[in-house]
């Protein structure tokens, strides 16, 4: 039997990868229903890990917004009116 490498190793990438062939084996319906079972429950494991990392990223995003939306506390500087903030058309 071959080698499977446990989902939460996979990239993001191989992950979403091997669902898509998952769902595809699933979906001809040439599998037996043991083979099936035991595609359903990697399928399982792959939609976790994909959802996770995509969670991950997703606070990722979050925290790097916050950051730049929140000035450093020293640089705080409002804009001279008439002065380009750097924001928006001009």
């Amino acid at each position: 039997m071959d080698e499977v490498t446990p989902a939460e190793e996979l990239s993001f990438e191989a992950a979403r990868d091997e669902l898509e062939q998952v769902v595809q084996r699933l979906e001809d319906g040439s599998t037996s229903l043991e083979q099936a079972l035991a595609l359903w429950e990697r399928g399982e494991q792959l939609y976790r890990t994909c959802r996770n990392r995509l969670e991950a990223a997703e606070a990722r995003i979050e925290k790097l917004a916050e950051a730049l939306a929140d000035p450093p506390s020293g640089d705080a500087r409002p804009a001279q009116p008439g002065q380009d903030s750097g924001i928006g058309p001009t």
